[in-house]
């Protein structure tokens, strides 16, 4: 698998390893960073994913914190409700089932998927997260405000639900005809598939 050769290669040349993120010595970056150009860039150049952040970006451009604190505490409530429509309708979308599809087609490699707009607001998501405000996470700090190229590979943590190492691996959406940056994805990936 080209991510068992990247991981061992990595971790021989660990000292030499040059990368957008803080941890560029540790083992698990440069696989991640080979997915983000070989896989996840294509999927952010989906023509109906950049329109959905578009359009939800001229949806959320006037709103104050206040409004994205509100916004953001309404979605932690319904993730333990028994009615979640606000939740319903982001997973309802046409793009989260393209998120979900590749989630799956990823064959245990990709734990989680999701897109942010230009204020860190989710977009898009192959699963429900735990909250709907990303903006001041580094995953969307240190992507969406770096700029287009921008990559960000976060350490490795346990997840004691799957008892796998995972990591989240977060990348720019620039949109193909402007250039700009208009949001973030991150992708949680399962750092164990890559042994």
């Amino acid at each position: 698998m080209k991510f068992k050769a990247s991981l061992v290669a990595a971790t021989g040349l660990a000292g030499m390893l040059v990368a957008s993120s803080a941890m560029a010595s540790e083992p698990h970056v440069a696989p991640m960073q080979d997915y983000a150009n070989s896989t996840v860039k294509n999927w952010v150049a989906n023509a109906d994913l950049v329109a959905a952040i578009k359009a939800q970006n001229e949806k959320h451009a006037g709103l104050a914190q206040a409004d994205i604190d509100a916004m953001d505490k309404k979605w932690r409530a319904e993730t333990g409700a028994s009615s979640h429509p606000m939740i319903d309708e982001v997973m309802g979308r046409a793009v989260s089932s393209f998120l979900a599809q590749v989630k799956d087609e990823s064959e245990g490699l990709v734990t989680e998927v999701f897109v942010m707009d230009a204020r860190g607001l989710n977009v898009a998501q192959s699963d429900v997260t735990s909250d709907y405000w990303q903006g001041d996470e580094a995953k969307w700090k240190k992507t969406y405000l770096v700029g287009p190229d921008a990559v960000f590979v976060d350490e490795v943590e346990e997840d004691e639900s799957t008892q796998t190492f995972q990591s989240q691996l977060s990348m720019s959406i620039v949109d193909p005809a402007s250039g700009e940056v208009i949001g973030a994805i991150t992708v949680g990936m399962n750092v164990d598939a890559f042994l």
